[in-house]
């Protein structure tokens, strides 16, 4: 079936990103990608993202349903028509929505797996923990607002990491079929504000198999709030492309 492009609010996303070795992130990934470098490291994060008014474009924004999301992405690259592409893939996408689980990887791009939320933010603070229903997934970021990026940040300026997470608006994950499903954020204004990681706990990077000690840094947090957007199908990428 072929994707409808979806209209919503993005009410609050969470960006918290990891500066990590090129070569703990190239053992993650399937062919075509290899991951993206800024300054010699890889970048990988987790998207916290809830959002509001989704529905296909032809609805109006009463029909429209919420949900809080996350996945797990690394910022990539590959060679397609001559040209290099740059992008996310998304190892896992989790979510609040059984709507999501049910229609993912059959109408909606990407395998979605059932989570439950904790989300608690006032004043300027956020915490956002899941825990996914099959014990794969558990997140618990603690962050306040900031008013410029950490120092030790590979980016020099928040603008730089605007640019930079902008530009990673097209994301693949693994389908059934075996292939890569596409996804594309386009958002009426991309527009980020920092955030200070108070605390931050997840099985995906707090895990030394995967990334042995000091492969994955803790780089920045970024938030964006009440952002229009469209969510548009891409065509599938083959492992073998």
């Amino acid at each position: 079936m072929r994707f409808p492009v979806m209209k919503g609010v993005i009410d609050r996303r969470i960006l918290v990103n990891y500066r990590v070795a090129p070569d703990a992130l190239a053992r993650l990934l399937p062919p075509p990608f290899r991951p993206q470098l800024v300054k010699g490291w890889g970048m990988a994060g987790i998207c916290l993202i809830r959002l509001k008014g989704v529905r296909p474009g032809f609805l109006p924004a009463a029909c429209g349903v919420g949900s809080e999301n996350a996945a797990h992405r690394i910022a990539v690259e590959w060679d397609e028509d001559g040209s290099v592409r740059r992008g996310v893939f998304v190892r896992r996408r989790d979510t609040s929505s059984l709507l999501n689980v049910v229609a993912g990887d059959r109408i909606f791009p990407g395998e979605h797996h059932r989570a439950t939320f904790r989300v608690e933010e006032g004043d300027g603070r956020y915490r956002v923990a899941l825990s996914s229903a099959d014990g794969a997934t558990r997140v618990d970021v603690r962050a306040h607002m900031g008013t410029g990026l950490p120092e030790g940040s590979i980016f020099g300026s928040l603008a730089e990491a605007s640019a930079f997470f902008e530009r990673g608006a097209v994301g693949y994950s693994p389908a059934r079929s075996g292939e890569l499903d596409g996804l594309e954020l386009r958002c009426v204004r991309f527009c980020v504000e920092p955030l200070v990681v108070d605390a931050v706990q997840s099985t995906f990077f707090d895990d030394p198999e995967r990334f042995p000690p000091g492969t994955a840094q803790l780089d920045c947090a970024l938030l964006m709030r009440e952002i229009e957007h469209e969510w548009h199908g891409r065509p599938p990428l083959r492992a073998s492309l």
